[in-house]
C-alpha cells in the first residue's frame, strides 16, 4: 500500500513538473502583460483567472476525450500543432505593429482569456500530448487522483503567476509597456515559427 501511496505521490510530482514547465507561465508572463496593458487592475486579475480556467478546461478535455476528438475528426497531433502555431504567429504580428493582440471583436476581455493565452499559449500541443500519454499512464486510483491534482496544482500556479506579474505595469510607463508588447510580438512569433517547425518534422518522419 506504501509503495502504491509513493509510486502515485512520485506520478503526481513529476505530472505536476512535465506540465509547468510545458506550458511555461512565466514564459508566458510578458505576452500576457502586452495583451492587458491597457486593463484595470481589477480586469488584469479577472483575465489572469479566465485564461488558467480555459487552459485548464482544454486540458481536461483533451484528457478525457482527447484521443476520441482526434480520432473522430482525422486530425494529426501534428496538424494541431501547425494550426496552433499560424494562430500564434497572426497575434504576434499583431502585437509587432502596434495591435492589442486580441483583434477587432467587441468582445476583446473574452478573446485575450481564451485566444491566445488560454490556447494555444498555454495549453498547446505540448501540454496535451503531455496529459494524453500521463492519462494512459495512470492506470490505478491514487495515481488519476494524483494526475488530477497535479493538473489543478499547474492551472492554480499559472493564475498565481500571471496575477502577480501585473504589479509590474504599475513601475513602467506607456514606453514600458510599448516594449512589452515588442518584445512579447517577437517572443510570440519564435514559438510560433518552433511549433511550425516541430509540426513540419513532424509530417516530414510520418
Amino acid at each position: 500500500m506504501n509503495v502504491v501511496h509513493i509510486g502515485a505521490i512520485t506520478f503526481a510530482l513529476q505530472s505536476f513538473v512535465t506540465l509547468f514547465v510545458i506550458m511555461d507561465p512565466p514564459g508566458a508572463t510578458p505576452i500576457f502583460l502586452a495583451l492587458v496593458a491597457d486593463k484595470s487592475p481589477k480586469e488584469r486579475r479577472i483575465l489572469a483567472i479566465k485564461a488558467a480556467s480555459v487552459s485548464f478546461s482544454v486540458i481536461t478535455m483533451f484528457a478525457l476525450f482527447g484521443r476520441f476528438i482526434l480520432s473522430y475528426l482525422n486530425i494529426s497531433m501534428a496538424s494541431l500543432q501547425a494550426a496552433g502555431a499560424l494562430l500564434l504567429l497572426l497575434i504576434s504580428l499583431d502585437l509587432l505593429t502596434g495591435g492589442t493582440g486580441g483583434g477587432k471583436s467587441e468582445n476583446t476581455d473574452v478573446n485575450i482569456a481564451l485566444v491566445p493565452l488560454g490556447t494555444p499559449l498555454l495549453a498547446g500541443p505540448g501540454a496535451i500530448v503531455a496529459t494524453m500519454i500521463f492519462v494512459q499512464s495512470a492506470d490505478t486510483a491514487p495515481m488519476i487522483a494524483g494526475l488530477v491534482a497535479a493538473i489543478v496544482g499547474v492551472h492554480l500556479a499559472i493564475a498565481a503567476v500571471l496575477m502577480a506579474s501585473t504589479t509590474i505595469l504599475k513601475v513602467i510607463k506607456e514606453a514600458g509597456v510599448t516594449l512589452i508588447a515588442r518584445i512579447a510580438g517577437l517572443l510570440l512569433a519564435a514559438i510560433a515559427v518552433q511549433m511550425l517547425v516541430d509540426a513540419i518534422r513532424t509530417f516530414v518522419a510520418s
